[in-house]
């Protein structure tokens, strides 16, 4: 297996972006009024393992236009030396599309982490294969890991899938290496 030494990125995953705020110094979400603003997702936490030691990773994710939110999680994500491609998609009215949100209580002493969600009208359930230019993103690779990925995309481009549980849903996600590419 042979690894191409000049690729532009060196790990690339589909992703749907959110945000999450967690109460300073660990204080009980109904205790505190200070939040700390992060954009994250579960993929993209991965990627920043590879991205903090310096080599480029890239996230295929979908933005909503003209949102203060989604210039917040492109500016984390180009902070975080993670490059990003997806369409900006119109959000459609008070009740349109909308980046997933949750609230993190990290925990104390004997009070459990605990994560609430809110992934109604989330922009990354519309995720489509179609919004990204596979054959020119792939053209980087010889050796691609690509997380979370959707069939469509791996059916083109890729030799094994594995399916694997994800720590994100009961659905199994799936998880693949992409060779000669």
């Amino acid at each position: 297996m042979k690894v191409k030494k000049n690729a532009k990125y060196a790990v690339a995953c589909l992703s749907s972006m959110g945000l999450r705020i967690t109460p300073e110094n660990r204080m009980a979400v109904h205790n505190s009024n200070r939040f700390l603003l992060q954009a994250t997702s579960a993929e993209t936490n991965v990627l920043n393992v590879t991205s903090s030691l310096g080599p480029e990773c890239l996230v295929m994710t979908r933005f909503v236009a003209g949102s203060p939110m989604a210039a917040f999680i492109k500016a984390q994500l180009r902070a975080r030396n993670i490059a990003y491609v997806g369409p900006d998609v119109a959000q459609g009215g008070p009740w349109g599309f909308r980046h997933q949100f949750n609230i993190a209580d990290s925990g104390f002493g004997l009070r459990a982490p605990r994560v609430w969600n809110d992934r109604a009208g989330e922009v990354g359930r519309t995720l489509d294969a179609k919004d990204y230019d596979t054959k020119k993103i792939f053209v980087f690779f010889d050796l691609a890991r690509i997380l979370s990925i959707r069939p469509c995309i791996l059916a083109a481009h890729c030799s094994a899938v594995i399916p694997v549980p994800s720590p994100m849903s009961s659905v199994p996600k799936l998880m693949t290496t992409a060779l000669g590419l």
